[in-house]
């Protein structure tokens, strides 16, 4: 009896201390509870929010990529690879005579020449220097010999000052007709764009870079535009340098002696006036063009002229015979004038 009533006061302790920690514990957990059910609930709002923002963000996204594709594209004067046949099967619809003529020359392209791909160009009165450059850049061709020797740059002023060439005056610059004194300093320009572009590219040895660099380049309407007149001028001067030569009995390559022999390019004066200053405007290079083209550019273009199927003149390179060993580009026409770019 002694015993039991010794351990009743020290139960009742043991139970006094259980309900005051299982209290304790209780209001800690309703505590907790609290502060967690708030965190959770912060938690699952901030992430409601930001998956809000990531879909809103995600469709202003797409519709701005979507955008900017669109006006690339548009703007994009040299257009990306399409399979060969499938292009032709799209254009060359029908049973007449033509094309069928076309068919066969794009299957004799595929089949026997192995060009699988082309590349559209557009069609302006441009798109023969056009397809040119683009293959030059693309490429990574380096510079031509005789411009490296020559700044290119002084080119305008030396046919003025050096060769008495005050007509270049008269020089236009596509639909402008006439620039007047201002012609030598937007000729300069012209050239000097040129010649960066094409020093900065032959320097880029990756070619997917350069195919990069290339698409931003021709989707710039202003600076194609600089470039092709800097090549119409450099055209010019080749001519005016083997006129030159000519005079003093000099030996001249053939396609210049056919040149000069036209009346209406006698002479560099009439050969601006009558054929380069419309290039861009009303017309684009005729074949005699497309020789200097490839001689002052030290270049050898080669040109599939489809029209041409099944003749000797299906296949023409401009010039025929290069002085050196020239780098090769290719061109593909259906008409004389306008060309695409063969992708091998």
């Amino acid at each position: 009896m002694v015993v039991a009533s010794l351990e009743a006061p020290g139960n009742d302790q043991v139970h006094s201390w259980t309900l005051l920690t299982s209290h304790a514990l209780d209001t800690a957990w309703r505590l907790a509870k609290g502060s967690v059910l708030l965190a959770v609930s912060f938690l699952v709002a901030v992430l409601c929010y930001f998956r809000r923002l990531h879909v809103r963000v995600g469709h202003r996204l797409k519709w701005w990529i979507g955008y900017l594709q669109r006006k690339f594209k548009k703007n994009l004067s040299v257009e990306a690879e399409v399979d060969l046949l499938g292009y032709c099967a799209r254009e060359w619809k029908g049973d007449t005579p033509r094309a069928n003529l076309m068919r066969k020359a794009y299957e004799e392209l595929f089949w026997r020449r192995h060009i699988k791909c082309v590349r559209q160009v557009k069609r302006d009165k441009y798109d023969a220097l056009r397809s040119v450059l683009f293959q030059i850049f693309s490429q990574g061709l380096s510079f031509p010999s005789w411009m490296k020797e020559k700044d290119i740059v002084k080119l305008p002023e030396k046919l003025l000052f050096s060769q008495g060439c005050n007509w270049i005056q008269l020089y236009s610059f596509g639909p402008e007709k006439y620039t007047g004194s201002h012609v030598f300093g937007k000729l300069r320009k012209c050239v000097e764009l040129l010649k960066t572009q094409w020093i900065d590219f032959s320097a880029i040895k990756d070619y997917h870079r350069r195919g990069s660099m290339c698409n931003i380049l021709f989707s710039d309407a202003i600076l194609e535009y600089k470039l092709y007149e800097a090549l119409k001028f450099i055209m010019l001067y080749q001519v005016t340098e083997v006129y030159e030569q000519m005079k003093m009995k000099k030996v001249i390559p053939s396609l210049f002696r056919l040149l000069f022999s036209r009346e209406t390019s006698a002479d560099p004066l009439s050969f601006m006036m009558n054929h380069l200053n419309s290039v861009g405007d009303t017309c684009g290079l005729e074949q005699i063009d497309m020789f200097i083209l490839g001689y002052a550019l030290e270049v050898k273009i080669k040109v599939f002229r489809l029209f041409k199927f099944n003749s000797r003149d299906f296949e023409v390179c401009y010039p025929e015979e290069p002085l050196r060993d020239w780098p090769e580009i290719s061109l593909l026409t259906e008409d004389d004038l306008h060309y695409h770019i063969p992708i091998f």
